[in-house]
């Protein structure tokens, strides 16, 4: 067992213990096919351990990925089964776990039947002559009915369409609030299961790999949060294996693993899984906190760790780390997952007039896509998974000369598109001109809570269809805002929860902790939209009907 491996293990160790003390003694209660990774305290020197239990992801076309990691070579093995004894499994020899990729292995289970409760297990064999067997991670998952080709009416005709409930948020482990043992760690995840959703949307900020985490932090009020420390998250994140300790970390939290263990996962990714807003024009010249400044390589090690620990099946040969996809679950809903981050230009003042490589956000083979694909979709609803809000101004300094540089699309003019406003204005005309109903928005990474209605009647730019757009998080990091408006597509704030007017950075002790839901009835096909905190309460609920 690797030194690293053996610190998890201690760590994890002083967790449990921390949490049972909590708990008047008692043990964390928990279901059997919840339990992650029983290995944590029975493994010996010739077992594998799955010390990181299990994670389920991209669930579409009646299959799901399953992801685990050894803490030395071995293969995974999984196991699929629709009842919860496993007696009549279907057994899958996966892939091996080496070091190439940090001993993550992920196997895709296809031909699942829709709309029904499935349980997985997963064990690794050590590759050495023993062939030892690790303690099983199990998990469970409900899927959901996905038939593209048939229209609702062809669906009502034939089938009993289901309610489908899922769920989004962002920005986890930021500005160091970590894990907090006295807190109950990052019990947001624990809300967020007992509710349970179909899927979950990982809005981006997955890690913090900028934001060192200390063993404790003044809190508001006079508090104090303490934290649990790998030497991985003690410091910005700069070698790969820094990197992959960052989601090392966050599988240590008791919470997040039960979450991984029953809910299917579709991740984004935004700029902290690398460092702070970065694009092409990032400088870390003056940050004394990197050894490393060359921003290319850190992000080929960002990118690469995130890719080693995302739940996340991979795009295809021609472009293996295609973040950017869709996901369709029958007649009533449709994701659309963006990718803001990889193909944008540098950040700038994002005033240019006119489309050009400096204006990219998307970038053309992105928006081609999602107008194709929106444009073709036969879903009642078309949810647009961003990870970045389109009329918030989001700032990222200033520039050489003294003008405020952009980070997301909006540029604080109010005025005609201009910058990476241009690509959303081409996308928003083609939507109203193809008459594509019912797109709806959901995004994170302000780290507040807030539903905004863009209104072409209020807006500078008139030439699209109203539509929605619901901010939610953070789930368990920093709570910041509100940020201004951009009046280029005219966002009215209908609902927000933020902190009160000059306090920022608040910790999870303030409860400003948030992840957003939808319901879609399956009678009705309206969808609706909650905001909910910390412990699962809804701050704010939005029904829209679907228009014809």
């Amino acid at each position: 067992m690797s030194q690293d491996d053996q610190k998890h293990k201690e760590t994890r160790r002083q967790f449990l213990q921390t949490s049972a003390l909590l708990m008047g003694g008692a043990a964390v209660p928990r279901m059997s096919w919840a339990q992650g990774a029983p290995a944590i305290i029975t493994a010996d020197s010739e077992r594998p351990l799955a010390a990181q239990g299990l994670q389920l992801g991209d669930p579409r076309d009646n299959s799901l990925l399953v992801w685990s990691r050894s803490d030395r070579p071995a293969r995974m093995i999984v196991e699929y089964s629709q009842d919860e004894s496993f007696k009549k499994a279907q057994r899958f020899m996966g892939p091996y776990a080496l070091d190439t990729s940090d001993f993550t292995a992920r196997q895709l289970l296809t031909g699942l039947p829709a709309g029904r409760e499935g349980f997985v297990r997963v064990t690794f064999q050590g590759l050495n002559n023993s062939r030892a067997l690790s303690e099983p991670v199990v998990g469970r998952f409900t899927t959901l009915p996905c038939m593209e080709s048939a229209g609702l009416g062809m669906w009502h005709s034939r089938h009993r369409l289901q309610d489908i409930r899922f769920q989004w948020g962002g920005d986890t482990a930021g500005q160091g609030w970590g894990i907090n043992p006295s807190f109950g760690g990052m019990k947001i995840y624990e809300s967020m299961r007992q509710r349970r959703p179909h899927f979950f949307i990982h809005s981006g900020d997955n890690i913090y790999a900028d934001g060192p985490i200390k063993e404790s932090v003044s809190a508001e009020n006079g508090q104090l949060w303490t934290n649990i420390v790998t030497p991985e998250v003690s410091k910005v994140a700069e070698t790969l294996d820094e990197f992959r300790g960052r989601y090392r970390y966050n599988l240590l939290d008791d919470n997040v693993r039960r979450f991984n263990a029953e809910v299917p996962q579709i991740w984004q990714w935004d700029d902290h899984e690398i460092t702070n807003n970065w694009s092409d024009s990032k400088d870390l010249s003056a940050d004394s906190r990197y050894t490393e400044k060359n921003v290319p390589l850190l992000t080929a090690r960002g990118t690469r760790a995130f890719l080693d620990y995302a739940p996340m099946r991979p795009f295809d040969a021609s472009e293996s780390q295609r973040v950017y996809r869709q996901f369709c679950y029958g007649p009533l809903l449709e994701v659309f997952v963006l990718d803001m981050r990889s193909y944008r230009g540098p950040n700038s003042a994002n005033l240019q007039t006119e489309a050009s490589d400096a204006t990219a956000f998307l970038g053309r083979e992105q928006l081609d896509w999602l107008k194709r694909e929106l444009s073709n979709s036969r879903a009642v609803w078309k949810i647009v998974a961003a990870d970045m809000p389109i009329g918030l101004n989001v700032g990222d300094g200033k520039d050489a000369t003294g003008q405020a540089r952009w980070e997301a699309v909006a540029n604080g003019n109010n005025g005609a598109p201009a910058g990476r406003e241009l690509e959303f204005a081409e996308l928003l005309r083609h939507l109203k001109r193809q008459k594509v109903r019912n797109v709806v928005w959901l995004t994170a990474d302000v780290h507040y809570c807030a539903a905004h209605y863009y209104d072409p009647e209020k807006a500078a730019y008139k030439d699209f269809d109203g539509f929605w757009e619901f901010v939610s998080g953070p789930l368990n990091a920093g709570s910041f805002g509100p940020n201004t408006l951009d009046n280029t597509f005219g966002p009215q704030v209908v609902f927000y929860k933020a902190p009160p007017a000059g306090q920022a950075n608040l910790s999870p002790f303030a409860g400003l902790q948030f992840f957003g839901e939808v319901n879609i009835d399956a009678g009705s096909a309206q969808l609706t939209v909650d905001l909910r905190d910390i412990d699962g309460q809804s701050v704010f609920s939005k029904t829209l009907s679907p228009k014809i």
